[in-house]
């Protein structure tokens, strides 16, 4: 794997540039990152993670995967949010957030971490050491009971992304992605979601790398189950 990425870096690199440019030029939503909403038993709910996290590819965070999340579980319960996220973050930046946040209890924890530890080489084995240490960190500081882990998305076909920085970047992204099944097996306040919906250009940002608004719904009714289920 090293050595092909080696070979290929005279293409890659510029390509790599290229999709950092393109992908900066959206910004996170706007709007409110914590709120209240719904009616019946009380939960709250954190969203930690990068630009997906961030509502990169939508206007405002009621859009979001976080958003749309309060909302779909606003039907059952009081649902407190708090999204705790920023485009380029990785498990590291994340980790050092979460420190920084005030010790509170979360019942509910959706995460979605990878690709840009992927993206930037960050090795495997430090980065599943690092998402260790990031659940650790949910359950013993948060009190958190039932997390979902959203899997890494399929990099390799996304419809805009250059040849071969897809297939090289797609590589590690399944590297990645199967190490955190493996990670989400290991515990049973865990639970793995594979990004294994739609991804085609319509449903994409304009960059043709992030969610727009319908994934996002999708991503977040297919996390609400898994919850819904959870707290029964």
């Amino acid at each position: 794997m090293i050595f092909k990425t080696l070979m290929l870096s005279p293409i890659i690199v510029p390509q790599a540039l290229w999709l950092a440019a393109r992908a900066a030029r959206l910004p996170e939503a706007d709007g409110e990152r914590v709120g209240k909403k719904g009616i019946g038993r009380p939960i709250r709910l954190l969203v930690p993670g990068e630009s997906s996290a961030a509502g990169v590819g939508v206007t405002d965070q009621s859009e979001t995967r976080g958003g749309q999340l309060s909302d779909a579980l606003a039907a059952h319960y009081a649902v407190e949010w708090n999204t705790v996220a920023r485009s380029g973050g990785t498990v590291r930046s994340t980790q050092r957030a979460l420190e920084d946040l005030s010790d509170a209890t979360f019942d509910i924890v959706l995460v979605a971490l990878g690709i840009n530890d992927a993206k930037n080489g960050v090795s495997l084995r430090g980065w599943s050491n690092g998402y260790r240490q990031l659940l650790n960190t949910l359950c013993e500081k948060f009190q958190t009971k039932h997390i979902c882990v959203s899997g890494l998305p399929p990099v390799r076909h996304f419809p805009l992304l250059p040849r071969p920085l897809s297939q090289v970047l797609g590589d590690q992204a399944e590297l990645f992605d199967a190490r955190l099944r493996q990670i989400a097996q290991e515990r049973s306040d865990v639970v793995y979601l594979p990004i294994d919906f739609t991804l085609d250009t319509p449903k994409m940002a304009s960059d043709g790398f992030h969610p727009g608004p319908e994934i996002y719904r999708e991503w977040a009714h297919r996390a609400a189950d898994i919850f819904v289920k959870a707290l029964a």
